[in-house]
């Protein structure tokens, strides 16, 4: 397996899902890891995913705006993504692996890692956890008009290179059936098999939510995420000064790590913002309601789903439940402008009976569809799937 960063600590979406399909995969296959890493000191986390890895090799990633990587994505056709992870050095690590021991299987997780793998007949298996060139894409659409003529070649660069890779991969897996279609639409007849992301059942299970707190309104998002900072921001100008004007005594609790200065200043006696939260299920236990105005595209939203195992009712937007067999009223109340958000809101903060049937609704809803180990099974029959094909 190959990933662009060590899935341990579990601190974004994409460890916490590589996590938990090594932890279940080990099962039944026999792991060698190969990650970058940003930091020498992030080696020391590799004993735990050795409880689940016949070995684990990192490979330190240069800072992202190093002159090699200027250069190769200003001089080359690679976009800036791919010059981030490209590595000579791990390109030979794994030649020599697949020279040197019998393998049935390269699961890539993210495209931009593909360029490392050599030629070679062992089938590869790439995971996409979003769709990076609609992504960047929608970060160019809110830029300056001069820097968005400039970054508009690279995104275009991003998209050839996402649908090569797309091609030259044996099955792709995609996190949704929005972005299976996307991916069905840009390659005809490519084979994309869906595998969501999930929750760690046994652990958001034990959430005990406190039923002496009132009014808090939950954010919880990785701001190294455009969409994440976007939804904060939308929600402390437009959407709760709505719910503020009604539920007076409402608190937003903003909660992530790698927030910007522009969020920090948020902090105030309504507003609360915590970057330095060990364990996510505190938040879940001590809110009554998650709001996430969604409206970037990519992959599952793993807020949302770990909300639902906790028993915390949810508002978001279509765009953000999109992947989640979640029907709105049921498990969750979809809305998608700000004054249907804050009204769907206040209406979980005022009446009891609806905040208890979504929190239930929600909590059934994860235990029939995203808990890790069927969805681990799931990837493990296109394991199989693919391993046939090769022979």
């Amino acid at each position: 397996m190959l990933t662009p960063y060590l899935p341990y600590p579990l601190w974004s979406g994409g460890q916490i899902r590589t996590y938990n399909l090594l932890k279940n995969l080990a099962k039944k296959h026999e792991i060698t890891l190969f990650s970058f890493i940003r930091d020498e000191s992030e080696n020391h986390y590799k004993k735990e995913l050795l409880k689940f890895c016949k070995r684990v090799e990192t490979f330190k990633r240069r800072p992202a705006w190093s002159v090699f990587n200027i250069l190769l994505a200003g001089f080359t056709p690679f976009p800036f993504l791919v010059s981030i992870y490209y590595s000579k050095k791990l390109q030979n690590a794994i030649s020599n692996e697949l020279k040197s021991d019998s393998y049935n299987l390269i699961h890539a997780e993210t495209f931009y890692v593909m360029p490392n793998i050599p030629n070679t007949s062992v089938p590869i298996l790439l995971v996409e956890q979003t769709i990076e060139f609609l992504v960047y894409q929608h970060f160019v659409e809110t830029v300056f008009l001069l820097i968005r003529m400039l970054l508009s070649l690279d995104v275009a660069k991003i998209k050839f290179w996402e649908k090569y890779y797309w091609k030259k991969a044996h099955k792709v897996v995609a996190m949704s059936p929005a972005d299976k279609d996307v991916m069905r639409t840009e390659v005809v007849g490519l084979d994309v098999d869906i595998v969501p992301n999930g929750v760690d059942t046994k652990e958001f299970f034990k959430v005990t939510r406190n039923k002496k707190i009132k009014n808090i309104i939950l954010f919880v998002g990785n701001f190294k995420w455009l969409q994440n900072k976007e939804a904060v921001i939308l929600l402390v100008d437009k959407i709760f000064p709505r719910i503020k004007q009604r539920i007076d005594e409402a608190i937003l609790w903003i909660v992530g790590r790698y927030p910007s200065s522009q969020i920090r200043n948020y902090q105030s006696n309504s507003i609360k913002v915590s970057e330095d939260i060990e364990d996510i299920k505190v938040a879940y236990a001590e809110s009554n309601v998650l709001l996430a105005p969604i409206y970037g595209p990519g992959g599952t939203r793993y807020k949302i789903l770990e909300a639902m195992a906790s028993g915390l009712p949810v508002v978001t937007t279509s765009r953000g439940i999109e992947g989640l067999n979640a029907k709105n009223g049921r498990d969750v109340l979809v809305c998608d402008d700000p004054d249907s958000l804050a009204d769907s809101t206040v209406s979980i903060l005022t009446n009891e009976n609806l905040a208890g049937r979504l929190g239930q609704n929600g909590k059934q809803l994860v235990v029939s569809h995203y808990g890790w180990k069927s969805i681990s099974d799931k990837l493990d029959i296109l394991y199989e799937e693919v391993g046939k094909k090769d022979d």
